[in-house]
């Protein structure tokens, strides 16, 4: 039951990051595209690619499975915007924006993808090995 607990804690206070940093993405730049929902997606692509691979066993940073879950599954599971980005794509395409709607999601999709492996490469690079 803590560990759920831990997950909880962790998805709110990942919720309120996600919306306090999609604002201030979003009264940054003007337009219809979804950029806050874009930039908090790949920041948090980046940041889970980076945790796990330096948390892992045998890691850089001795963390255990109820700080991983609390991290990776909660905060990051909060913070990331999945079904928001596939709610506001589905706009897109109900408004006939089809090449806004395409943009985000080879954005959304594409740019997540290079940030988690961006992640990882950066852990690695770190040394994931304990005191490297």
């Amino acid at each position: 039951m803590t560990l759920y607990m831990w997950i909880a804690l962790g998805g709110a206070l990942g919720s309120v990051a996600r919306f306090g940093a999609a604002e201030a993405v979003t009264r940054g730049v003007a337009g219809a595209f979804p950029w806050g929902t874009l930039v908090v997606n790949v920041v948090g692509s980046f940041v889970i690619g980076f945790f796990a691979t330096l948390t892992a066993p045998g890691g850089r940073w001795p963390v255990g499975s109820e700080g991983r879950h609390f991290f990776m599954t909660g905060v990051l599971g909060g913070f990331t915007t999945f079904s928001s980005f596939s709610l506001q794509t589905l706009g897109l395409m109900q408004k006939g924006e089809w090449l806004r709607a395409g943009g985000n999601v080879a954005g959304s999709v594409g740019l997540c993808l290079v940030a988690v492996w961006l992640g990882h490469v950066v852990a690695t690079a770190m040394g994931t090995a304990r005191g490297a």
